[in-house]
C-alpha cells in the first residue's frame, strides 16, 4: 500500500475523502509478454486523466496501448508502457516511483518553486531570435538555468527559468523584472509583430510543456499558415463526428508515433474544456491510432462545424508543435556565463535557425538540445554543421539521432480501424472490446 502525503494545509476532513477518492493502482509485468500494464481506478473529475498521461510521460515511459474507460463517477485507465529502449520496467525503484506518484495525482500539490524566475515568451519566429533572447538575458546578468523553446507556423513560445548571476538567487527586484520584459518584448516585437508578442513573468509555475502549449493555444498557433509545407505522409490525420445516440463527439487522430504524444493531444483536449469518457490508443510500426469519445465538461458534445473545425486544427497543432525539424545537435559541456548566447550567435552568424530547444544544467554542466535547419526551413547542410561543431567544440557539441519508439506487435492485437472511416460502435461493444484486450473476458463479439 502506497503511504500518501497530503499538503499541509488539508484539513482532516478534506484528507478523508481523499482517502475514500484515492486512486488504486496496479503496476503489473504477467499479463503482457513486451510491455508493463499500468491500471489507474479513480474517482473521475476533470483533468485527472492529464495528470496521470503526465506522470508516465515525465518519467520517459512509452506509451504502446490504452484504455480509458469512465462509467458515472467513476473512470479506469490502462497503459502498456516500456522504458525508452522498448523493455519491461524492472527498475524496483522506478516502479515504486511511479506508483507513488499515480496514488497521488488527486491531491493537488503545488507545484510553484521559489528557485527560479520564470519567463514566458510568445512571438514571430525568425533567424536569430533566441540568440538575441539569450544576449539580452546574458547582458542583465540572467543566468538561465532551464529553458524550453517551441516553434510553431511562424509562431515561437518559450518558458525560460532564470536566476540572478550575482546572488544565484532568484529574481524579485520590481525595477529589474520590469527592465527585463521591457527588453525581451522590444526583441519579440522586431519590426512587424506589436500586436502580438508577449512577455511576462509566471509566479504560478506549471508543469512546463502543459503551459507551452496553453501559451501557443492563446496566441492561435493553431489558425495561422504553416510556414513549412510538409509532406502528406507527415500531416497528422483529425476526424471528429458526432455519435448523437449516445450523446458523444468521436475524435481520430492517426499520425506518426513518438514519445509524449498521447500527452500532447489529452493536454489540449483538458485545456479546451473537454471530458473523455472513454478511449483507445494503439500503435503499428510507427502509426499511432487514437480514438477519443468526449463531451463538454457541461456533458455537451460539439454543437456546431464551426466547433468541429476548431477542434481538427487544434489537435493537429497539438500534434505538430513537438514534431521534431532539423538536425538534432546536443551540447554537453562546462557551464559558463554567456555560454548560450555565444552558442545561438553561432547558429545564427551561419544561417542556422533553432526550431525547438531545451536547456538544462546539472551541477555545472550544460545540457542542451537543438533541433536546427537552415533559414529556409529545410535541411542544413552538413558542411555547416560540420563548421558549426567546429566552433562551438567537436567534443562538445554532436549530431544526435532521435530516439526509435520500440513497436512491436503484441500477439492478438489487431489492426486500428482507418480514422477516415471511423465506426461510431455502440457503448457496449466499447466496453466488451476494452475487456478483451484486458483478458478480462474471452470474446466481445
Amino acid at each position: 500500500m502506497v503511504e500518501m502525503e497530503w499538503p499541509g494545509s488539508l484539513d482532516e476532513y478534506s484528507k478523508l475523502i481523499n482517502r475514500m477518492n484515492a486512486p488504486r493502482v496496479v503496476i503489473d509485468n504477467t499479463v503482457c509478454e513486451t510491455a508493463t500494464l499500468v491500471k489507474v481506478d479513480s474517482a473521475r473529475r476533470h483533468g485527472i486523466l492529464l495528470e496521470a498521461v503526465q506522470v508516465l510521460t515525465d518519467l520517459n515511459l512509452s506509451i504502446q496501448k490504452a484504455y480509458i474507460s469512465s462509467d458515472g463517477r467513476w473512470f479506469m485507465d490502462v497503459f502498456h508502457v516500456t522504458d525508452i529502449e522498448g523493455n519491461k520496467l524492472t527498475d524496483q525503484g522506478v516502479i515504486s516511483y511511479l506508483e507513488k506518484s499515480l496514488a497521488t495525482i488527486h491531491c493537488g500539490k503545488a507545484a510553484a518553486s521559489n528557485d527560479f524566475t520564470a519567463l514566458e515568451l510568445t512571438g514571430t519566429d525568425r533567424v536569430g531570435l533566441l540568440s538575441e533572447i539569450f544576449a539580452v538575458l546574458a547582458e542583465l546578468q540572467c543566468d538561465v538555468v532551464e529553458a524550453k523553446v517551441w516553434t510553431h507556423n511562424g509562431r515561437i513560445a518559450s518558458l525560460i527559468y532564470v536566476k540572478d548571476c550575482n546572488s544565484d538567487s532568484p529574481i524579485n527586484d520590481a525595477q529589474k523584472i520590469d527592465t527585463i520584459v521591457g527588453r525581451l518584448r522590444n526583441v519579440l516585437k522586431g519590426d512587424d509583430d506589436i500586436l502580438y508578442a508577449k512577455t511576462s513573468v509566471s509566479m504560478a509555475v506549471t508543469h512546463t510543456e502543459r503551459r507551452l502549449h496553453q501559451m501557443m493555444f492563446a496566441d492561435r498557433d493553431y489558425e495561422r499558415k504553416p510556414v513549412l509545407q510538409h509532406g502528406d505522409d507527415d500531416s497528422p490525420v483529425v476526424t471528429v463526428q458526432n455519435w448523437v445516440k449516445r450523446g458523444y463527439s468521436v475524435v481520430n487522430v492517426q499520425c506518426k508515433d513518438r514519445m509524449k504524444l498521447l500527452f500532447d493531444v489529452v493536454c489540449t483536449l483538458t485545456d479546451m474544456d473537454y471530458v473523455v469518457f472513454h478511449g483507445t490508443i494503439t500503435t503499428a510500426m510507427d502509426t499511432a491510432y487514437l480514438e477519443f469519445y468526449i463531451r463538454h465538461t457541461d456533458g455537451t458534445p460539439i454543437s456546431s462545424e464551426a466547433e468541429r473545425q476548431r477542434v481538427i486544427q487544434c489537435l493537429q497543432a497539438s500534434v505538430e508543435r513537438r514534431t521534431s525539424q532539423g538536425v538534432r545537435l546536443e551540447l554537453c559541456t562546462t557551464d559558463r556565463p554567456c555560454l548560450l548566447a555565444d552558442v545561438t550567435r553561432t547558429f545564427r552568424e551561419n544561417g542556422l535557425n533553432v526550431t525547438r530547444a531545451e536547456v538544462s544544467t546539472s551541477s555545472d554542466v550544460a545540457l542542451n538540445l537543438f533541433y536546427v535547419t537552415n533559414a529556409h526551413g529545410s535541411a542544413a547542410d552538413a558542411k555547416t554543421i560540420k563548421s558549426v561543431r567546429e566552433k562551438i567544440g567537436l567534443s562538445s557539441l554532436k549530431v544526435k539521432e532521435l530516439p526509435l519508439i520500440s513497436q512491436q506487435k503484441t500477439e492478438g492485437e489487431e489492426q486500428a480501424a482507418g480514422v477516415g472511416g471511423a465506426v461510431l460502435l455502440s457503448l457496449g461493444s466499447i466496453l466488451r472490446r476494452n475487456l478483451y484486450n484486458l483478458g478480462l473476458i474471452r470474446s466481445y463479439s
